[in-house]
This record gives structure tokens, sequence and C-alpha cells, in this order.
């Protein structure tokens, strides 16, 4: 794609990712901020491979003059995600929704920062649209625990879901929290929809996809019946 950009004269744009910090050392993470890497571990060959992606991005910028843009990207969810991807906003949405326990990896403390997706889309827009290569943190700086975050859709959707405790992943970063002052000053944005007012959305996204007619019809069902009484 770099060298596709590099023949026709193309802006070219990197959705890199917060994995570069890996686990970070420093709260919350600039862009400046090198990361902690485990080069070798279950979790390299993302991480790893978005490192090297932002490498031959600034390689061709600086080598061939090719005009690029960078992108960090942190935890983004939203109406349309794949229900089974295994990302955590996903499955506890997904969990809720069937009567499954939520499921929390380690202790539950660990954090990260959800930002919706119509957030995401005006800040790639406004990063491609301005002067400035990156790379830029794009994220929203409210941070929560897994169990916070566990609790935010128990209040949502079913304050009976339970919550199962399981081991923990390999490598799993203990904090996530973007800085994104650089954002703010050089790109005029920052997240606007907060965790609360973004999730029910979402999970009436998904409730339509999982339970399909049935839902619909629940709740026209219920809507009749109301307007008869």
């Amino acid at each position: 794609m770099l060298g596709l950009a590099k023949r026709i004269g193309a802006r070219f744009l990197l959705t890199s990712t917060s994995e570069v910090y890996g686990d970070p050392l420093q709260h919350p993470q600039v862009e400046t901020y090198w990361g902690n890497v485990n080069p070798i571990g279950v979790r390299s060959c993302y991480d790893e491979g978005k490192r090297t992606a932002e490498t031959l991005t600034m390689d061709y910028h600086r080598g061939a003059q090719v005009e690029v843009r960078i992108a960090r990207i942190f935890n983004t969810y939203g109406p349309r995600m794949c229900i089974d991807d295994g990302r955590v906003v996903s499955n506890f949405v997904a969990q809720a929704l069937r009567k499954e326990p939520l499921t929390v990896y380690g202790d539950g403390k660990q954090t990260r920062s959800f930002q919706y997706v119509s957030d995401l889309v005006e800040g790639l827009m406004k990063l491609m649209e301005g002067e400035h290569v990156g790379p830029f943190n794009l994220g929203n700086p409210g941070e929560f625990t897994m169990l916070e975050l566990a609790q935010v859709v128990q209040e949502t959707i079913d304050p009976n879901a339970r919550i199962e405790f399981r081991p923990n992943t390999e490598d799993d970063p203990h904090k996530r929290k973007p800085d994104i002052t650089r954002a703010k000053e050089l790109l005029g944005w920052e997240p606007k929809v907060p965790l609360r007012k973004g999730l029910p959305l979402m999970v009436s996204d998904f409730r339509k996809r999982i339970f399909g007619d049935h839902a619909t019809t629940a709740s026209s069902s219920s809507s009749t019946s109301a307007s008869s009484v």
C-alpha cells in the first residue's frame, strides 16, 4: 500500500494501535513514549507488527516523500461490531444479552479506555484533512477497570448478570489510557461520547442482531398491549 501511495501520489493513512505501547511503564501514554513490548510473547505478532508498520510508514515518508498520517487507536466500540470478535466490550454485551456470565480475566483491575466509533471517525477525518503526520493518540481518556466496565454493562442490560473470573492471559497490559493533548492542540479533536451514552446504542444494535425478529416482535407486542390498556 505504501508502494501504491508512492506511485500515484496518494496520502496514506496508517491505523496503528495503542498496543505499540505494550504493557506501559508510563501512564497515561503520550506519543513520544517508546513502549514496553515483549518481542517474543503471545501478543507480539500484533504489537510488533503495528510497530513495524509505523517504521515502514515513516521510512517511506522520509525516504520517498510519501505523504503519510499515523493514528494510534485505543479501544473503540459501537454498533455493527462483530458480535463474537473477542473484544471485551463485544464479549460483555453479547454475554449479558444471552444471559451468560460476564468473563473477567485476572482480578479485573486492569484498565482500558473506550471511545465510541463516531468519535474515532471524526478524529481520523481531521487527521487526514490536516497537515500533521502524527502519530496521534485517538482514544477516550475515560479510564475503566474491567470490573467497572462489567458493572456498566450490568446497569445497561441486566443488573443480575453474573461475573465469572478466569485466569489472566499472558502479557495482558495492566493499564491503558491515552494522553490526547497533541490531538487536541494540533487537530482540534477530542471525544464527545461517554461510555454510558454510547454503550446503549451498541446494545440496541447487538440485541437486534442476536435475537432478530424476536426482539422486534416482543417490542411490538409490548407496545400493543400498553396502548390497548
